[in-house]
């Protein structure tokens, strides 16, 4: 999996490629709170990820928890048919905020 931090005017958008898995999740939640460091709107480019695992969800939780704490946001962009079904499945749906 990769991560490339694009910056936009307010906005940081991570374009994410891969899988997001036990393995790579911590890169994405790393890459996660760090952009929350340096701005308050995150948009997550789910466009080339082909899987996520619930060590995933739990990054895209903490990324959630993160923004809100902040008084921020964070939208994932891009998630094809597979993974918005894994959002639906878990309730990950309800949880996180769709673009």
């Amino acid at each position: 999996m990769t991560v490339n931090e694009v910056k936009l005017e307010d906005v940081i958008r991570l374009d994410v490629e891969g899988r997001v898995d036990t393995t790579t999740a911590p890169q994405l939640q790393q890459a996660i709170l760090t952009a929350f460091q340096k701005t308050k709107v995150l948009e997550v480019n789910f466009e080339k990820v082909e899987y996520i695992s619930s060590a995933g969800l739990r990054a895209l939780l903490i990324g959630e928890k993160t923004a809100k704490s902040k008084g921020g946001s964070m939208t994932i962009t891009g998630a094809n048919e597979a993974v918005v079904e894994v959002f639906k499945v878990t309730g990950f749906i309800n949880i996180l905020t769709m673009g």
